[in-house]
């Protein structure tokens, strides 16, 4: 059995933005040497997300205004009780909870086994400061 553990750090400008991970995902993949297997992508920060779906900028918008709309940023108090920590992040844990933590992808035949479209990207909801992402690879 071989594995391969690689972090990576993202620090996004914005609150919140959507990064195009795969190529990067893919080059780990091809470095582990596993021919099938698994490959484990993680967001190592509760304000972020590791999700699934096509490279589309459209979608990215309509992502961004739906999230926004479900679980708006407010800084205060009032609005997330998680803010009366002194915090003012209380919509990026929600947001997150709603773009998921992790992607799990096959490996098959050296390369990750996707979908028509799919991609796999990383999610920023509370920007500004650097944050992990783990990629476990792991197979034969």
């Amino acid at each position: 059995m071989k594995s391969r553990t690689k972090y990576l750090t993202f620090n996004v400008a914005n609150r919140m933005g959507f990064l195009n991970i795969t190529e990067t995902v893919a080059g780990e993949v091809a470095a582990s040497g596993v021919r099938e297997g698994l490959c484990l992508v993680n967001a190592m920060h509760i304000t972020a997300s590791v999700f699934i779906n096509d490279d589309e900028s459209g979608l990215h918008d309509d992502y961004g205004r739906w999230l926004e709309w479900l679980a708006p940023y407010d800084p205060s108090p009032d609005k997330y009780h998680h803010n009366r920590t002194g915090e003012d992040n209380g919509d990026a844990h929600h947001k997150r909870q709603i773009m998921g933590r992790e992607v799990v992808v096959a490996i098959t035949n050296g390369r990750l086994d996707f979908g028509p479209w799919e991609q796999i990207f990383y999610g920023e909801f509370d920007g500004g400061r650097p944050k992990r992402v783990l990629i476990k690879i792991i197979g034969e």
